[in-house]
């Protein structure tokens, strides 16, 4: 069934692709109205999470992120599409980075970097890094269902010299890298909802105590991999900057839970700033202690 379903929808998506912007934009236009209006695709969990980290707004506030946050991830769909056959100039000129020189200052001293953000504006965008760099840059992902799609997207992103790492496979390829003296970065999204186990580290975010995923600097720990935190905002429909800032350069020194902490704080700021830019439809809240 999958196979049939990616033979079908391949020549729409392929001819989609090659859209230009403007017309992309009509469409995204278009889908976010029936998500949001008709379908009221994930509604209630975009409301319920909004709620829980902003209890205090009013209807019109909460009406008004609702209907820019469904704009914006249509545009992020949409661009993601884009992104099969997008030039590798074009993209440059639409996803920009400020302070890459942070990352590449640690090339030189031959160190693999990790890199830590959030599903915040385009994360998508991101995996264009790969441009930048003289070295592998790997996003840790958890593959599609459908494995056609899964192999679709992949060699979509790889056209902007950025790879992804199967995440039940990543720490394999990390320590081989390591012990053939390999150096890379290695990208985590690290705002995931974690299923609750013993030793799972829980804080406190947008105002509600939840489990954390750590492995960024559990990986960055072992290897002593300096960490960087890229603050990716939207500058208007389409172009986006990315900052890169220190996050630490040697995570062997800190203490426990320190670069997760800084993590979140760092994303946390950016989501107030404008919600809206969050992806809400993320069941980040399904496990919460009082």
């Amino acid at each position: 069934m999958n196979f049939f379903v990616y033979i079908f929808s391949y020549p729409f998506i392929l001819i989609t692709s090659l859209l230009p912007y403007s017309i992309l934009y009509l469409i995204s236009d278009f889908i976010s109205f029936i998500l949001y209006r008709i379908f009221k695709y994930r509604h209630k969990i975009v409301r319920k999470n909004i709620l829980l980290c902003f209890p205090k707004i009013s209807k019109n506030e909460l009406n008004l992120i609702e209907k820019k946050f469904y704009a914006h991830m249509c545009d992020v769909f949409i661009e993601m599409i884009k992104g099969l056959t997008i030039s590798k100039n074009e993209m440059k000129k639409r996803f920009k980075f400020q302070n890459i020189q942070l990352i590449q200052s640690f090339q030189k001293k031959s160190k693999s970097v990790v890199l830590v953000c959030g599903h915040f504006s385009s994360w998508e965008g991101m995996l264009s890094i790969g441009l930048h760099l003289d070295y592998p840059a790997y996003g840790i992902y958890t593959p599609l269902s459908n494995k056609y799609f899964d192999k679709l997207f992949s060699k979509a992103r790889e056209r902007n010299k950025s790879y992804l790492l199967n995440r039940y496979k990543a720490l394999v390829s990390i320590r081989n890298d390591f012990k053939d003296k390999k150096i890379a970065l290695y990208g985590f999204v690290m705002d995931q909802s974690p299923k609750p186990r013993a030793k799972t580290y829980w804080r406190n975010f947008l105002g509600n105590k939840v489990p954390v995923f750590s492995g960024a600097e559990i990986v960055s720990k072992e290897y002593d991999f300096p960490v960087v935190y890229t603050s990716v905002n939207r500058e208007k429909r389409g172009f986006y900057t990315a900052k890169v800032s220190l996050v630490s350069e040697f995570p062997k020194k800190t203490k426990t839970n320190q670069i997760t902490d800084i993590f979140y704080d760092k994303l946390e700021n950016q989501i107030r700033k404008d919600p809206s830019q969050y992806l809400w439809t993320h069941n980040r809240f399904k496990y919460l202690k009082n």
